[in-house]
């Protein structure tokens, strides 16, 4: 139909339009080109969300917070360490798209190659002369760049073999390259999801936003709940491009064409609305600062008994001996907690134990210090400002002006 409309529209050329051609001499480096930019523009985006992530870092990089691990309290971190943890797992996703869409065989077009990739039928136009068929397809890909872009140039502009159409495994690496961000996108809005439910964190909402129809009370994070589940759905997706690579039947087979179609496209533009939405997210994102020290003070003592172990050793004190009697009143502190409903009263119970009052364990241990939480959060602020130095700071540089332009022109969340 195609070849019909163009020779019906250029009726001098209409006797040799797609003479030697199979489809995918047309179709596959479109495609392939089309994929190149649309990875570009999703890589842009992601770099926006490692940069509105990162301006919370910045904001508060010196406020502590109870860090979790197997969600149950762990050691102290700060809200900004955990806002650059998120984005630093994005840019390891910005990076690889970027190997993607720049690097050979990645961003390789298919070439003209014919109906099974031999050139058969472009060798029999050009009189069985194989350098008038690689000048042809030089000429053509400067041609289609609108510049001279040949094979020695950058020693991959084609892939070196294929079949009817550029290898079905390149799709493998762009739909793995999706999911790996949207993996981390369901990540990053679960954590905010449960640190609001802790009412730590909550995302942006709006003066007439209705947070349910049956509870006036509540207000859901129901922009996180949508990234999670447009993420979730590209990440199934990169399942069809692993069935399609591995039913390529010898040369091509067809199954591929409609689904191609279908997975290609939506992973694209499901992960650009769960961009849109963590950008929005993310640049809006409030933290109830008062909550979050409420709630880490409350496990505080708990974490407190590291250092005071570590002052009743460098005191002289037996390792094992001072870790059982700190063993046996947290345990007690922790059942008070649990079933009376009580405060933690660790410390209370620690200072009134005798084995904590020797005269020189008073010279190393400092009561009061115990529980100023930053004493706990380690490298948090000293970590969170290399990443922005080294990380995010080159990504501004290097996209300020096209993020400018997507603030002016892009979507309303």
């Amino acid at each position: 139909a195609h070849v019909h409309a163009l020779g019906d529209s250029c009726p001098k050329a209409k006797g040799i339009i797609h003479l030697g051609m199979t489809s995918q001499d047309v179709v596959c480096n479109a495609d392939n080109i089309v994929l190149m930019d649309a990875i570009a523009l999703i890589r842009m985006k992601v770099a926006r969300v490692v940069l509105s992530l990162s301006g919370q870092a910045n904001l508060r990089k010196s406020v502590p917070a109870l860090g979790f691990t197997h969600y149950q309290p762990a050691q102290p971190v700060t809200v900004g360490r955990r806002c650059a943890l998120w984005a630093y797992d994005l840019s390891l996703c910005h990076d690889r798209m970027r190997q993607t869409a720049t690097e050979s065989p990645f961003d390789s077009l298919r070439g003209l190659r014919g109906a099974t990739g031999t050139q058969a039928s472009f060798l029999a136009l050009l009189s069985s002369n194989s350098g008038r068929v690689d000048l042809l397809e030089r000429t053509w890909i400067a041609k289609l760049y609108g510049h001279s872009k040949t094979q020695e140039d950058d020693g991959g502009v084609t892939h070196q073999l294929v079949g009817q159409t550029y290898p079905r495994v390149i799709d493998t690496f762009i739909l793995a390259d999706l999911a790996s961000a949207a993996s981390v996108l369901h990540k990053i809005a679960t954590d905010i999801r449960l640190l609001c439910n802790r009412k730590e964190l909550d995302e942006p909402f709006e003066d007439k936003q209705i947070g349910s129809s049956a509870m006036p009370y509540k207000r859901n994070p129901m922009r996180c709940e949508r990234i999670c589940g447009l993420a979730r759905f590209v990440m199934n997706l990169v399942g069809n491009a692993y069935d399609t690579a591995a039913t390529q039947w010898l040369e091509r087979t067809l199954d591929d064409s409609s689904n191609r179609r279908l997975s290609l496209p939506e992973a694209f533009l499901a992960l650009d609305g769960a961009l849109d939405l963590m950008h929005n997210v993310a640049s809006g994102l409030v933290v109830h600062e008062a909550t979050v020290r409420k709630n880490l003070m409350a496990e505080l003592p708990f974490m407190a008994t590291e250092n005071l172990l570590m002052a009743c050793v460098k005191a002289g004190g037996d390792r094992q001996g001072y870790h059982e009697h700190i063993r046996a009143h947290a345990q007690a502190a922790g059942l008070r907690v649990k079933q009376e409903g009580q405060e933690n009263d660790l410390l209370d119970r620690l200072k009134a134990d005798p084995h904590f009052h020797t005269p020189a364990l008073k010279q190393e241990l400092d009561w009061n210090g115990l529980m100023d939480p930053m004493r706990y959060i380690g490298r948090s602020v000293e970590q969170t400002e290399r990443f922005i130095k080294e990380v995010v700071e080159p990504l501004r540089e290097q996209y300020g002006d096209a993020i400018a332009g997507l603030e002016t022109s892009g979507p309303k969340v």
